[in-house]
């Protein structure tokens, strides 16, 4: 088998194996592998090869590899749940006071209560939901 078969045959088992440990490290030494690969194609030495794929796996794991990091884990945090309502507007359904009430929000039916002692919110009005406590919605005038 020729040195570059050698070097493509280790980039593909690291590629698939980074695919299973999703940590950045196997692909960059897969481009390593790449290198060795390229260099081995142009002829040059095993001591070559060895050099060029060192060079580019160290190089990915030290330049690229954090980068690759950073971007994948700055995606927004999808809220979910309740957390989902906080800061959504709700339409007063029932006058809302500090002990009782009802809102709409997001089309769903909600007890209330207000967060302070804010006046009470008559029916029509609208607020912002601030927490949800069990299954009540705190809010304050809008």
């Amino acid at each position: 088998m020729s040195a570059a078969v050698f070097w493509l045959v280790a980039a593909v088992l690291l590629g698939i194996l980074e695919v299973v440990s999703l940590d950045f490290v196997l692909i960059m030494l897969a481009a390593g592998a790449l290198a060795g690969a390229g260099a081995a194609a142009l002829g040059a030495p095993f001591i070559v090869q060895a050099g060029a794929a060192a060079a580019v796996a160290v190089l990915g794991i030290l330049a690229v590899r954090p980068i690759a990091l950073k971007h994948l884990k700055s995606g927004p945090a999808a809220l979910t749940g309740v957390d989902a309502l906080i800061g959504q507007k709700a339409t007063v359904v029932e006058e809302v006071t500090a002990d009782a009430g009802r809102v709409k929000i997001g089309g769903e039916i909600w007890s209330a209560q207000l967060e302070d002692a804010w006046d009470p919110l008559s029916a029509g009005s609208t607020g912002t939901v601030v927490a949800i406590r069990g299954a009540t919605a705190i809010i304050r005038p809008y």
